[in-house]
């Protein structure tokens, strides 16, 4: 087998090589690789805050969303020497060191490896057992929709209010939502996801018809179930601003509470990669107050 065309291109100062740009990633929409690398190197400047001290898991999709996937958490051995690594939890074998992406290019040399998506912890690279954030993962089992989701993330965010804790949104490219309690305090991964779990528990008993707080999948029918356990060490969820692997180029897109409401009552709540880059063009990162504020989760009771 020939081996592939390679284009030298510099990206944020670097240079590096691409190839298979014309390759066609999502046959519905004709969305080619070269689109793929564009995407990130256009919004890297609000994705790379956001997932740039975090060892992230990459998935592959080398024949393009209709072929075969895989995860990888090692860092390729054959990356360039600007894109970096921090440990992680790691796997069987002990400790990995996941890829750093907190560039345009590392973005770009990323999407060259046809990682459609990328998956973060809760973890900085810093202090892989001080969760950052907590995570309210929303799952809909059909025939729920994301509609539901939004339903049960207003109701989430009415227990978090009083609790005195403020929560963000953002599509997970599916079908789902998550919600995100920024922390950005000394707290370990058992309590947050202690926390999540009771508040699904909760919504769970106000709310039968609509919530699911067990792992079994045969109770999810037409419920939510709110996924507490992604808050566990080893657990990774979508990044904020990453493509997902669907017939069209969606994106894991942080929302408005206005819009997590107009969810509710119907709205679509999709948005594909062209859509994300004219929406941060215009509200700018919805996500960035994520970074910076510091909250306390409530400590179990004794």
């Amino acid at each position: 087998m020939a081996e592939p065309e390679r284009t030298p291109v510099a990206v944020g100062g670097r240079r590096l090589s691409v190839s298979n740009l014309d390759k066609v990633m999502y046959p519905l929409v004709g969305f080619t690789k070269a689109q793929v690398i564009d995407y990130y190197v256009r919004i890297a400047p609000v994705m790379a805050v956001h997932i740039g001290d975090r060892g992230v898991t990459l998935r592959r999709w080398p024949d393009g969303v209709t072929g075969d996937s895989f995860f990888e958490k090692r860092c390729p051995s054959h990356r360039p020497e600007w894109v970096g690594t921090c440990p992680g939890p790691g796997d069987r074998g002990g400790a990995i060191q996941y890829c750093r992406l907190d560039s345009e290019a590392a973005l770009a040399w990323s999407a060259n490896l046809a990682a459609l998506e990328i998956h973060a912890p809760m973890a900085r690279c810093a202090d892989i057992d001080n969760p950052a954030m907590a995570v309210f993962d929303l799952d809909p089992g059909r025939p729920a929709t994301v509609v539901e989701c939004c339903r049960v993330a207003l109701e989430i965010r009415a227990v978090l209010d009083a609790a005195g804790l403020a929560a963000w949104a953002k599509t997970s490219g599916r079908k789902g939502l998550q919600l995100y309690v920024p922390l950005n305090t000394a707290h370990d991964h058992d309590h947050a996801a202690s926390f999540a779990h009771a508040v699904a528990q909760l919504l769970e008993r106000d709310h039968p018809g609509l919530v699911v707080s067990a792992m079994k999948k045969s109770l999810r029918a037409g419920r939510v179930f709110i996924d507490w356990s992604q808050n566990a060490r080893h657990k990774t969820t979508i990044a904020p601003y990453s493509l997902r692997a669907e017939d069209r180029p969606a994106v894991s897109t942080p929302v408005t509470w206005d819009e997590v409401a107009d969810g509710a009552g119907g709205e679509p709540l999709v948005f594909t990669a062209p859509e994300v880059i004219e929406r941060v063009e215009k509200l700018g990162d919805l996500f960035a107050p994520t970074l910076q504020l510091r909250q306390e989760l409530p400590r179990p009771r004794t």
